[in-house]
């Protein structure tokens, strides 16, 4: 499986020339397997780029995957182009409303005044689905979901093939929920989907000093990825979802004090353009 970075900033995408060697652009992450097909996690900003990428590539079935619908994680998705090619068939997952359908909640973000164009005027076939409570299979892969603690309904990720695992836990504060390494990982949050992942790709926004002054936003800091990245018997850890305020030398700061972290787990900061192969 081939991993590939397209956006990994949080919040607020963030252009400009403090920002280059991380990149600016909030969530999506790209899924490649062993076959050449592709699943494609969250429609932040990072999914033009993408988009783009896979329009060159003549991409004809494209599946999406949202975590949740903060503005941060789909406000790419307007200008996707696959989207708006007729040839295109695309299949969108999300978590589930007890009041409206995915269609009608991401219609919102395409509805004047925030948009001139109505979603029923896409002219791709798009598909939306409720993210099923059981594990269920796309392309051989076998994906996985649950709730994790974020504001809001936000899911987490575990995609499992041909004996390996990735776990994408973007936006997650486990630390909420008592200290990661003191708890067992049944009594963790996100715990069964990031359980011995050979990547878990892992919220980090904050340092520890920050996250004193923000706890219960829905964020964690480095280091609470890096401990529940150990609790959970994670291979390799890539910290996720940078703060829109950290500036590429803050990161590369916050990067060398990853590179310290004990043995039982790798770790990296994501970078706009990254890629990872899980062999």
């Amino acid at each position: 499986m081939l991993v590939r970075v397209w956006g990994c900033r949080g919040s607020l995408p963030t252009p400009g020339l403090t920002t280059v060697r991380y990149g600016g652009n909030t969530s999506c992450v790209e899924l490649e397997l062993d076959d050449g097909s592709l699943l494609v996690f969250d429609a932040g900003t990072g999914i033009c780029a993408l988009g783009k990428e896979l329009a060159r590539r003549k991409q004809r079935r494209i599946r999406l995957l949202l975590t949740h619908l903060h503005l941060d994680h789909v406000e790419g998705l307007r200008f996707f182009a696959p989207l708006w090619d007729e040839r295109v068939e695309v299949d969108i997952w999300g978590p589930r409303s007890p009041l409206h359908s995915l269609a009608r909640r991401l219609a919102r973000a395409f509805s004047p005044p925030l948009f001139p164009i109505d979603v029923s005027d896409v002219p791709a076939s798009v598909r939306y689905h409720d993210t099923p409570r059981e594990p269920w299979t796309i392309d051989g892969a076998t994906i996985s979901a649950a709730t994790v603690i974020h504001p809001g309904p936000t899911l987490g990720y575990r995609i499992e093939h041909q004996g390996r695992a990735i776990a994408y836990l973007p936006d997650h504060e486990p630390a909420l929920g008592g200290e990661p390494a003191e708890r067992s990982v049944d009594w963790l949050s996100g715990g069964s989907l990031a359980s011995g992942a050979d990547l878990l790709i892992h919220d980090g926004q904050y340092s520890a000093a920050e996250y004193e002054t923000r706890v219960g936003w829905g964020h964690s800091s480095i280091d609470d990825a890096t401990s529940y990245a150990q609790a959970v018997g994670a291979r390799r850890l890539m910290i996720f979802h940078h703060d829109p305020a950290h500036e590429d030398d803050q990161l590369d700061a916050q990067a060398e004090q990853v590179h310290l972290i004990g043995e039982d787990v790798s770790a990296v900061l994501a970078r706009e353009g990254m890629t990872i192969e899980i062999a």
